[in-house]
């Protein structure tokens, strides 16, 4: 047992289980890079300052979920706590909005960092798969999005999620609907904090899940019926692009998300057999962010899906996906000339692009044994001096038992047209 072990509500990803992290990151970014969508990766720390314009200072992730740390030269840091803005500074910083091509699609995978309440479905490590594209104001971006992050999922066998979908409208209904929902939320008996929350961002009182709250919402005025015709011309659009694709939704008037740069579309995965927490990702247009940021107008809209929240999805359906086998070959020598020989077989395996594995540390024959069996390998290699003496190694077939000998300079040849 190691002294050290890993922080309060993170992970380590270990074999086997890692493999399934990794299927989920390659389904889900998929159906990305078949639609145009470019890799980008930002450092895990940016200035607060992003952050605290970007993600919105009102918010729970900036008040009191970062975190922060202050270099020795001074610099006020934070660990990354979401994407979208870490990926729009990334994109400005590079001019990609210049090069004449919008919206400029990114992809990314990574790690994020919040201080959180530690509970099921829920670290303060976790890992996300995200998509941005920045620099148009169209509703079919909105819909690619949304129907792209059904296609993974399903693709991954998940049937049991949700998309819940609604408008925020924008900068110009936007206010009218807010002073009418600050007008609403005055009257209700609700804490100092919320208090606090209704004068800097009305919305995120409606995404309060306290019973308590949500009982005295009933009654709220809708963003629906202050939408403006723009706004709502624009979201009856992305509906129904979504719905002729054959993607089904659920309307959601009190969905608004917890950042503060969503307008006009907004939208949430979510998967009932997570429990309270059953967000698996979301996302939505933020057409103002560059501008927050210094940057010029470019309308843009993005999501982020969780690999781990995708997991438990997975486990909860109880969905096993079809992983490769890591090992294909495993190679048995005994004796030191039949160590040097089937090692050089091995690394011609390796090189032809089948995957192979050794066994190493000089075994017998009944410990490689075991340790083949549990590599998952199809074929064990096995050859000792007599085998070499004659010019052949024995080539076992692990799942029908049946062993034949194989002329050595024949091998690779023959494990590469039985494993096709």
């Amino acid at each position: 047992m190691s002294t050290f072990q890993a922080p309060k509500g993170t992970y380590d990803l270990t074999p086997p289980r890692s493999a399934t992290f990794l299927a989920v990151r390659e389904a889900i970014s998929a159906p990305l890079r078949d639609s145009g969508y470019g890799y980008i990766e930002t450092p895990g720390f940016e200035n607060v300052e992003l952050f605290a314009r970007g993600v919105g200072e009102s918010t729970d992730i900036v008040t009191k979920e970062m975190y922060t740390l202050t270099t020795k030269g001074g610099d006020q840091l934070a660990l990354r706590p979401e994407g979208t803005a870490s990926v729009l500074r990334a994109a400005l910083e590079a001019n990609l909005h210049k090069a004449g091509n919008l919206p400029v699609k990114l992809w990314y995978s990574g790690s994020f960092y919040r201080y959180e309440r530690q509970q099921a479905g829920r670290y303060r490590h976790f890992s996300q798969v995200g998509a941005e594209a920045i620099g148009s104001e169209d509703p079919a971006l909105d819909a690619e999005l949304i129907i792209l992050a059904d296609q993974a999922y399903r693709s991954l066998g998940l049937r049991q999620f949700r998309i819940l979908l609604n408008s925020l409208g924008d900068k110009e209904c936007r206010p009218v609907y807010r002073e009418a929902l600050q007008t609403f939320l005055r009257d209700l008996d609700l804490d100092e904090e919320t208090r606090r929350r209704i004068e800097i961002n009305p919305l995120r009182v409606l995404d309060d899940k306290r019973a308590d709250v949500q009982k005295q919402l009933t009654n709220a005025p809708k963003l629906r019926d202050y939408l403006c015709d723009a706004c709502k011309a624009y979201h009856e659009e992305v509906r129904a692009l979504i719905t002729a694709a054959g993607v089904v939704f659920e309307d959601d008037e009190k969905l608004v998300r917890g950042l503060d740069y969503y307008t006009r579309t907004t939208f949430e995965f979510v998967h009932d057999g997570l429990g309270s927490q059953s967000a698996v990702g979301g996302g939505g247009r933020y057409d103002g962010l560059s501008e927050m940021i210094g940057g010029p107008e470019l309308p843009s809209v993005g999501w982020a899906l969780g690999v781990d929240r995708t997991v438990l999805a997975l486990e909860a359906e109880g969905v096993e996906l079809d992983l490769p086998a890591t090992t294909s070959v495993y190679a048995v020598p005994l004796g030191e000339e039949a160590r040097r020989v089937l090692f050089g077989v091995v690394t011609e395996l390796r090189r032809a692009g089948i995957a192979a594995d050794f066994a190493f540390g000089g075994r017998g024959l009944k410990g490689a044994m075991k340790s083949a069996n549990r590599s998952g390998a199809r074929y064990t290699l096995v050859a000792g001096e007599r085998d070499l003496a004659e010019g052949v190694v024995q080539l076992k077939d692990m799942e029908s038992g049946e062993q034949t000998a194989v002329p050595l300079a024949e091998a690779a040849a023959e494990l590469a047209k039985r494993l096709g």
